[in-house]
């Protein structure tokens, strides 16, 4: 049967594209008065090899020429497009009017479902698929709808190339089941099904060059493949096929991203009928339950990027933004996504953000055995800093314990217990939970006052900025850490050397004295620093009273290591009165054990240090168990290495000159991080003083 194609002059065409597109010929002046001529260049060449039908101009709607970003024809129904960012615009009546006259089905999608016709879509006859590009002007949804509409079965291709919005820029049908197309158009998964589909022989991957002069774009019509461009290589790859281009001067066209494909509607194309029990499923989806203290519209923000940035869609289902107090706010979201892979990927990243899929029943999270030491099984689920509980065999959830992120769950079924591990610490035969099944996340806050009322420091919970008065935040720091050491609980500080260097270690010095610190975290250099100033009050060879240099201060802190490894330890000396003064005099006094981890630029190191990181690592999460408060002061290696280990409900302090410190904390997830951005050596006097009024000591 001949092929049939309408076709509609571009009277009115510059009305609607007035700027420039992707692609152009060189020495072409650009004028858009061209576009009549070469438009009915084309057309006579297509009335040679296919019935031509001609839809006539509408002043009403100037894009009508580009047929086939308005509709789809297949099989005696047309649908109507309604792109998005665009919608329903004045050529659908014309175009609804012109194909009930036809005889055609007239079928719409329903409002807030995004479609953009015959340039989104690609008939493959030959293995009986329909190929759709969702991610720009089309939705994912639409896939569904079209195999409704036409009883086929449809493959979604996700494009994320913004180059190249429409499926007709990206893949090309040539007949006989051979396909061009562009492979960095499309996502990882999409190439992977579309290549798996057609086999080498009949696909061929179009250069970059080619794909930019919107070689997709082109015709096939029996034979012949109209084109505006085609390189060599191009030519060569369809005269093997039995294909002959015919070039076709459509520049006008081509700088509005519109080619041969565009202008020509296909009327008589047909799709291969599936019934329902045939058809693949085009669409795969759960919903996903949130629930909150109060409506927090970042969450929402978060997982709507997250669920389309890896090729999915999310609608909410309902929301309860909680407006009476003791209530929680709760959201359901039905989350979609183009298989059951990619959807267990994307609910396993909501169940991270604090979304719970919803069943019937609860179901028993997956578990599967460690093979090799040191090694996870594939699929593991990777731990947030959030609490976290799974779901057991028997339908009870029970807790996870040492909570940090970056871990995995190793499960114990007889003994009912569950504990976060780093991937090295896994030993063969333990039991890891695998996938998303069976895992709650809590991502509201969960250190709340004793009297259930939110935490004092919900007003800084999500800023960072250095214009916030620093006395503010002193004192929700004193009076949290007051209520802190009242009921006996653990207050950890992880400091670096700019406490010795801003004079804040005599604060320190008196916190820990006033049982304000339970453990120290540190490097090597806080400590060294710390001693040389005991020795030779200096810092770095600056006198710290004096704030100037004194001579052969550069090499005090170097005698000072050595000083503490003749002695053999810290408290060693300490006990032998080598340093009697210092925040490490007063920890070994006072018995508050400290952890020192070492790096590659440490000199000495002091004894002390662990050069072995993953002893070191070790250390620090045995330190920071059951703390309430983390202070964080002036050490960007370090506090962002406890940030990371630390679960949600514990208070981080993180006190810098340097914004980016805090920001990165931040950016973790925590709602519990709370950014100073002042001098550490201020806020530790400011505290002090708070905490003296607060105690009376």
């Amino acid at each position: 049967m001949e092929p049939t194609f309408l076709v509609s002059a571009p009277v009115y065409f510059h009305r609607q594209f007035p700027g420039p597109g992707m692609a152009g010929e060189p020495g072409d002046s650009g004028h858009i008065d061209l576009a009549p001529q070469q438009w009915a260049a084309f057309r006579d060449a297509l009335s040679k090899r296919a019935s031509v039908r001609e839809l006539p101009p509408s002043e009403a709607a100037p894009a009508l020429a580009c047929l086939g970003r308005h509709a789809l024809a297949a099989d005696g129904k047309a649908v109507l497009a309604n792109p998005r960012g665009a919608g329903r615009g004045p050529e659908a009546p014309v175009l609804r009017r012109w194909f009930a006259e036809a005889g055609f089905q007239v079928v719409e999608p329903r409002e807030g479902l995004w479609f953009g016709g015959a340039a989104d879509c690609a008939a493959d006859l030959e293995r009986g698929v329909l190929w759709l590009g969702y991610g720009h002007a089309t939705a994912l949804e639409a896939g569904e709808f079209l195999a409704g509409v036409l009883e086929t079965e449809v493959v979604p291709l996700r494009i994320v190339d913004e180059r190249f919005a429409r499926l007709e820029t990206c893949l090309c049908p040539v007949g006989g089941g051979r396909v061009l197309y562009y492979p960095d158009a499309f996502d990882e998964r999409s190439r992977r099904e579309l290549e798996r589909r057609v086999p080498p022989a009949e696909r061929y991957a179009v250069s970059a060059h080619d794909a930019v002069r919107l070689a997709c774009l082109g015709l096939a019509v029996g034979r012949v493949f109209f084109t505006h461009h085609a390189s060599r290589e191009l030519e060569s790859v369809l005269g093997e096929w039995g294909m002959r281009p015919e070039a076709l001067r459509l520049s006008s066209f081509a700088r509005r991203d519109a080619g041969p494909r565009t202008l020509a509607l296909d009327l008589s194309a047909t799709v291969r009928r599936v019934d329902s029990s045939a058809r693949r499923r085009v669409l795969a989806r759960r919903d996903v339950d949130f629930a909150t203290p109060r409506f927090e519209p970042r969450l929402l923000e978060e997982a709507l990027a997250l669920v389309h940035a890896e090729g999915g869609s999310f609608h909410v289902l309902s929301l309860d933004p909680a407006r009476r107090p003791q209530r929680e706010a709760r959201i359901t979201a039905r989350v979609e996504a183009p298989d059951e892979e990619l959807l267990d990927r994307i609910v396993a990243l909501l169940v991270s953000k604090g979304g719970v899929p919803r069943a019937d029943a609860p179901t028993p999270a997956r578990l599967a055995a460690v093979e090799m030491d040191g090694v996870a099984p594939e699929g593991f689920y990777g731990t947030t800093i959030y609490r976290t509980e799974v779901c057991l065999g028997d339908g009870s959830w029970i807790p996870i314990a040492r909570q940090r992120m970056d871990g995995v769950i190793v499960v114990d079924p007889a003994a009912r217990s569950a504990v976060v591990r780093l991937i090295r610490d896994l030993r063969a035969g333990e039991l890891v939970v695998v996938g998303s099944d069976g895992i709650a996340v809590h991502v509201a806050r969960q250190q709340e006052e004793e009297d259930g009322a939110p935490g004092h420091f919900a007003f800084m919970s999500s800023q960072v900025s250095s214009e916030r008065r620093v006395e503010t935040a002193v004192d929700k720091v004193a009076w949290e850490m007051w209520r802190v050491r009242q009921r006996e609980g653990r207050i950890v500080v992880c400091a670096g050397p700019v406490v010795v260097h801003t004079g804040g270690a005599p604060y320190l010095e008196k916190l820990a004295r006033a049982g304000y610190i339970s453990a120290l975290l540190g490097g090597n250099a806080i400590a060294v620093h710390d001693i040389e100033n005991s020795l030779y009050g200096t810092s770095l060879g600056v006198n710290l009273k004096q704030g100037a240099p004194v001579h052969g201060g550069h090499m005090h802190h170097i005698t000072a290591i050595n000083a503490v490894r003749r002695c053999g330890s810290i408290r060693a000396a300490v006990e032998q009165g080598v340093v009697r003064s210092g925040l490490f005099h007063t920890l070994v006094e006072e018995d508050i054990p400290f952890v020192l981890a070492g790096s590659i630029r440490d000199d000495g190191p002091l004894p002390d240090t662990i050069m072995d990181l993953v002893e070191a690592q070790s250390r620090y999460m045995d330190a920071i168990q059951g703390a309430e408060i983390i202070l964080l002061l002036s050490s960007m290696l370090h506090s962002i290495g406890v940030g990371n280990m630390t679960p949600a409900g514990v208070r981080l302090v993180c006190v810098d000159i340097n914004s980016s410190v805090a920001t990165k904390l931040m950016d973790r997830g925590s709602l519990d991080a709370i950014p100073v951005v002042t001098d550490v050596g201020l806020f530790l006097n400011l505290l002090w003083r708070r905490l003296q009024e607060l105690g009376g000591h």
